[in-house]
């Protein structure tokens, strides 16, 4: 009974897909349909990308550029930008969760080395954003924009001039809010840098590019799988099993509900006059209830502005700390530290996501809406 309640906390989100997915199934019997629901092509690279990052994790590179890096800021201010920019670049490519994985951790110890757990709190709600709002500029920098981007067969440029903007002005706010931090020297010894496997490097960057590929529309998806696991079954086979693949199961579970319920008549008209012209404030809404993955999921079969959409379910991953996965890894982990605040921290985590997302919405209403 305590291993149910553990994997009911572990994992709400997929719980909850697999209960709306054979809910559904009442309404909509199981036939040949169903197996035109599952998007092969977006599981498989979300896989394929999975294994790719875990792989570069453990050829040591993100722990390597994080220590270079902050081994020689001298400020708070200093290794807090830096830190936040970390995760804001490196989202864009990693996936938002796997950055705050990699550099929330690095916060803690380097904050905490220099006794600066007043600092910290804000430190991690500005990582916390900013892997979420770095995130949005790429089809792979999370796990809806890769739906998405196959779902509305986006061309690599058209997805960026959707998300480039509101990207850049993501930036600009979050390294102003960098700024605030204090200004004081710091004088810390962080030893020598973790090694990197440099032959590990080359394949999982040979690999990354692979994947690259079929996201630009250059090669065919089992094309990459095929590749992924050929090269990985020789080259290091346990890393094949290091994908979340529960989180798979997620997609596929919503992947299930979403079509079923475009298969109710009443339903598929309901969502989609509730839709139509109000993409955006519907999918920013339904983020802070069910979070953004499952808002991209379930409202795409329903509306074909595929950019309001888009940008909906990106900024609408800022607001409460449900409305990004993301955001409860960084939650977790900070609450985890040593003399945590976890009152203070959800504090200063909502005021920062209620700014942004205000200054973010109010661009998208004077440019978009």
């Amino acid at each position: 009974m305590a291993a149910i309640r553990s994997f009911v906390r572990r994992e709400p989100v997929l719980l909850i897909a697999v209960i709306a997915a054979l809910l559904s199934c009442c309404f909509v019997p199981p036939d040949a349909e169903y197996l035109k629901y599952l998007d092969l092509r977006t599981l498989a690279l979300l896989y394929c990308l999975m294994t790719v990052v875990a792989g570069l994790r453990q050829a040591g590179l993100f722990a390597h550029l994080a220590h270079t890096l902050c081994s020689r800021a001298g400020s708070v201010r200093a290794i807090g930008l830096l830190l936040v920019l970390l995760s804001f670049f490196s989202a864009m490519l990693i996936t938002n969760d796997v950055a705050l994985l990699t550099f929330v951790p690095f916060a803690v110890v380097v904050l905490g080395m220099a006794d600066r757990s007043q600092d910290l709190i804000r430190i991690v709600a500005l990582q916390t954003v900013a892997a979420n709002l770095g995130s949005m500029l790429t089809p792979v920098g999370n796990p809806q924009n890769l739906y998405l981007y196959s779902y509305y067969n986006y061309g690599f440029l058209p997805f960026l001039r959707v998300t480039l903007p509101y990207w850049l002005l993501s930036l600009f706010l979050i390294a102003a809010a960098c700024l605030l931090l204090p200004a004081e020297r710091l004088h810390l010894f962080l030893g020598e840098a973790p090694g990197i496997d440099r032959r590990g490097l080359g394949v999982y960057a040979a690999l990354f590019a692979l994947c690259l590929l079929v996201v630009l529309h250059v090669l065919p998806w089992p094309v990459m799988l095929a590749g992924m696991i050929l090269v990985l079954a020789v080259y290091d086979r346990k890393t094949l099993t290091e994908a979340d693949f529960l989180l798979l199961l997620t997609f596929a579970a919503f992947f299930v509900f979403s079509g079923n319920l475009a298969r109710i008549p009443a339903v598929d008209a309901l969502l989609k006059r509730l839709l139509a012209g109000r993409e955006y404030p519907v999918s920013l809404l339904a983020s802070q209830v069910i979070s953004n993955v499952p808002a991209a999921l379930l409202l795409s079969g329903f509306t074909g502005n595929g950019d309001a959409l888009v940008l909906g379910v990106n900024i609408g991953g800022l607001g409460t700390p449900i409305a990004s996965l993301a955001s409860l890894i960084s939650l977790k982990l900070y609450s985890h530290s040593d003399h945590a605040h976890t009152g203070r921290y959800l504090v200063e985590f909502t005021v920062v996501n209620l700014v942004l997302l205000g200054v973010l919405s109010f661009a998208w209403i004077c440019f978009a809406g």
